[in-house]
């Protein structure tokens, strides 16, 4: 395989930056046009493909309406959120060949509660009654059935897809001061919060990638030899003006440092406009910025892999979706938060063979299917991933099951606000 490897720095001037990229993607046409030759392609690892059918039981609580059904009735703008995989996972566990109608052959239990399906006007989620949501069910499986009481709540998961998980709480610092649900604490979690060392998560927590709706992500796409005429793209908030204008907490500051350093580079193609081509223009760049917001994950993740665009996760310490199965540090560039001032020098010194094999892996239709959670669900997609990720955990060790009378979690623990009726 040929390849050209120049010795690059920060582009002084326009000209020299279109200089940069006209040269980069030079190397990656002579890259492009050696590939058919070169027998190594890049794989996603056949873990991707498991078939989880056989390898587990799911019991679904048939809970009152008022906890999920209802809900949704009320506001369907939660079938097109960001959060809206609890909903699809409860519906896609109705009908899945895991699931079993006798709970005494149950591996896991799911209790289908739709906690945040509360939204603003404007869209964005109100978390304060989901705490009191989630004890109200649990109470009620607690009361009605036997199974949460002999281990409590060891074998069973529960889907929080909160900016920080079950801390329901959107802004970090009081996330971290309410901590995990305590009724929560012995559960298997399934959320989009990944980070590491976080009071946030729990070991043993399947991170899982926000929800992008399939159709609409699918209507965008464009012929895949369109050539890749953007070297870096962001479209976003670089300050939160309404909470935080000096941007020194908003993303921990990396939002703001992407936009004072390279708004007038031209390799940078960076706005705050979202334009209606956003998911075209994606898929004519080569690398997409995926920086932390006030949480550490965003939508903006899931685009960059469904449209092959190499991500740059800028988030410290985050636990990334499925990261038993896919190899995040061959598909992605990280780039530590303190280092955003130098993202041009560091992305331009990749050399264009690394570039071709994180695209070739990014085209792996494996790749993308394990991110979406589409309806009808398909093989390997991202609810196959989650039930996969449940299997990897069994058997249950059998310390988890309670002696008669025995209680380990603290019912009276939490603010004193989560203890009301719901």
């Amino acid at each position: 395989m040929l390849v050209i490897v120049l010795e690059l720095r920060r582009p002084s001037s326009s000209r020299s930056g279109r200089a940069i990229l006209q040269a980069k993607q030079m190397q990656l046409a002579v890259l492009n046009g050696k590939k058919s030759k070169d027998t190594e392609e890049g794989s996603a690892g056949d873990v991707l493909d498991d078939n989880p059918v056989g390898k587990l039981k799911v019991y679904v609580y048939e809970l009152p309406s008022k906890y999920n059904k209802k809900i949704l009735q009320k506001d369907p703008r939660c079938l097109t959120h960001m959060f809206a995989a609890e909903i699809f996972m409860h519906q896609f566990l109705l009908t899945s060949a895991v699931r079993t109608l006798n709970p005494n052959e149950a591996d896991w239990f799911y209790t289908p509660v739709y906690s945040t399906c509360d939204l603003a006007p404007n869209g964005l989620p109100l978390p304060f009654k989901s705490p009191r949501m989630m004890r109200s069910a649990i109470q009620l499986i607690s009361a009605r059935w036997p199974y949460w009481n002999r281990t409590e709540g060891a074998d069973h998961f529960f889907l929080v897809p909160h900016d920080f998980g079950a801390c329901f709480h959107y802004q970090e610092e009081k996330a971290i001061k309410r901590g995990i649900l305590p009724l929560l604490q012995r559960s298997t979690l399934v959320q989009t919060f990944g980070q590491q060392n976080h009071v946030c998560l729990n070991d043993g927590s399947i991170t899982i990638p926000p929800y992008a709706p399939p159709e609409k992500i699918m209507s965008h796409l464009i012929p895949p030899d369109t050539p890749r005429s953007i070297f870096v793209y962001f479209r976003g908030l670089f300050y939160d003006l309404n909470n935080d204008p000096e941007g020194g907490y908003y993303a921990r500051g990396a939002r703001a440092s992407m936009w004072e350093n390279f708004k007038n580079n031209p390799l940078f193609d960076i706005s705050t406009d979202h334009p209606t081509t956003y998911y075209e223009d994606m898929q004519r760049a080569v690398f997409c910025l995926c920086p932390l917001g006030w949480a550490p994950w965003s939508p903006r993740l899931v685009e960059a892999v469904i449209f092959g665009c190499i991500p740059v996760i800028i988030a410290d310490d985050i636990v990334l979706p499925f990261a038993d199965a896919i190899p995040w540090e061959e598909i992605g560039v990280f780039v530590a938060e303190k280092d955003v001032p130098y993202l041009d020098t560091i992305l331009t010194s990749i050399p264009a063979d690394v570039i071709l094999r994180k695209q070739r892996l990014l085209a792996n239709p494996s790749m993308k299917q394990a991110m979406l959670f589409p309806q009808p669900a398909q093989p390997g997609d991202a609810f196959h991933q989650i039930l996969n990720g449940l299997a990897r955990k069994l058997p249950h060790d059998k310390k988890i099951y309670l002696k008669p009378g025995e209680k380990v979690l603290n019912w009276t623990a939490g603010p004193v606000g989560d203890r009301k009726p719901w």
